[in-house]
């Protein structure tokens, strides 16, 4: 490992590319069957969030406000505010759950949101995410941590064939479909919560819905503490899977950093076979991490030769890093939006959190840039090569089938990151 700063020293960030635990929240809830997302505080900080995850997935995005303006949050607090939000969300549509959040300015005033959705009855899940802490991972997670609190009914009873899957944020909808998939294929029925594998995969759906659509059920998260295995992907899910194995102390829990590259794959495939006593994967997967191992072969040439930045969400992050050196690549800088125990393992020669203003500064030590759509201006005035990762890409369409992970996603992000280094490579040298 290299050189880790878990801090930066930097007053403020002056070109961030961080989202806040609000919006990671609101994509928390779009994972489950028709919640309605509902964000405590102001229009702007609603219509912001609605606004870049419908650029994001060219899809349309189902979140409500309850509208608070720094006056009304000051002399009225927030009480009537949610209450009344519920009332006009319910008035409107059926959702199976709304999902409240607070914002930086609510937090501030000190809302008590648990207190108050004691009082509505209706099925309400409350979290507080202020944005002045954490950030789209820990939002996301805090959000997961209380749905498994606040809904799932504790038993001591176990169904070994159920499996319940606790992604991480950063995972595009097809990945949490491949990884529900991949498990499936050792005999598990596998429930994910949050699931966008089906709420935010840009299905054809019959009608733009006020409410989101596909993902778990309200019903099935109630019913997740029966589940004989947890599997978490990524160091933010811990505290969910402590919260599940609260409500049943028999359920037990597999941990995964990420599932990026080759070795990691191996140890989940590893783990299944163990507990299921499966002695091989199925064919198909067997063939996908020949692929891999081809592919890890032909990108080494000009993997090899590059320097690579990534910049993303620390769990994401750690499966990018993990990948490309597996691949020979030498990944020089890796900057975090925030904080995480994932750091101290990242194969990076720098790992520090920061924004992109570090990454300029330490733009004579790479070649190639995986990020997301504001490294864009980065890459263009440096002439540096880009593979597009992360939120947000507002550049291209296809976002939420972009695979990375496992045997299969594994090889389509070597052979991109392959090219994009080659193509790089022949421009500077005038072919």
């Amino acid at each position: 490992m290299g050189e880790v700063s878990r801090k930066s020293k930097k007053p403020l960030q002056v070109n961030p590319f961080k989202l806040s635990q609000p919006m990671g929240a609101a994509l928390a809830f779009l994972g489950v069957d028709r919640c309605m997302p509902l964000m405590h505080g102001a229009i702007g900080c609603t219509s912001y969030t609605k606004v870049y995850y419908t650029r994001h997935f060219a899809e349309p995005i189902a979140i409500q406000t309850t509208a608070v303006s720094d006056v009304t949050a000051i002399l009225d607090g927030g009480d009537y505010s949610i209450v009344e939000s519920v009332k006009n969300i319910t008035g409107k549509v059926t959702p199976s759950l709304i999902g409240l959040h607070t914002t930086g300015l609510t937090e501030t005033k000190g809302d008590d949101i648990r207190a108050v959705a004691g009082k509505i009855d209706f099925p309400l899940v409350h979290v507080n995410t202020p944005d002045y802490e954490g950030g789209l991972e820990s939002g996301w997670a805090l959000a997961t941590r209380a749905m498994i609190e606040q809904l799932v009914t504790p038993t001591e009873s176990i169904d070994d064939d159920k499996l319940a899957l606790l992604p991480h944020a950063s995972l595009t909808p097809v990945e949490v479909e491949k990884i529900k998939e991949f498990i499936a294929s050792f005999g598990y029925e596998v429930l994910a919560l949050p699931d966008l594998s089906t709420s935010l995969d840009g299905h054809l759906g019959e009608k733009q819905a006020a409410l989101s659509g596909g993902g778990i059920s309200v019903e099935q998260i109630r019913g997740l503490a029966d589940a004989g295995l947890v599997v978490t992907v990524g160091d933010s899910m811990q505290g969910c899977a402590r919260a599940l194995l609260e409500k049943n102390p028999f359920v037990r829990h597999l941990h995964f950093r990420h599932l990026g590259g080759l070795e990691a794959t191996d140890a989940l495939a590893a783990r299944l076979m163990k507990e299921t006593g499966v002695e091989r994967p199925q064919p198909p997967i067997a063939r996908w991490r020949k692929r891999l191992q081809d592919a890890m072969l032909d990108g080494h040439f000009s993997l090899g030769q590059t320097r690579v930045l990534v910049v993303g969400e620390p769990d994401q992050l750690a499966g990018f890093c993990q990948a490309l050196n597996e691949a020979g690549a030498r990944v020089a800088v890796a900057v975090s939006t925030v904080d995480s125990p994932q750091l101290e393992t990242i194969p990076a020669a720098k790992v520090l959190v920061g924004d992109l203003e570090d990454a300029e500064n330490l733009r004579d030590e790479y070649d190639l840039i995986v990020g997301n759509d504001h490294a864009e201006a980065l890459a263009r005035r440096f002439g540096k090569a880009l593979v597009l990762r992360g939120f947000p890409n507002w550049e291209q369409v296809g976002n939420q089938l972009k695979n990375d992970v496992l045997y299969e996603g594994g090889a389509y992000f070597l052979f991109e990151a392959a090219n994009a280094a080659t193509a790089l490579r022949e421009h500077k040298e005038g072919h």
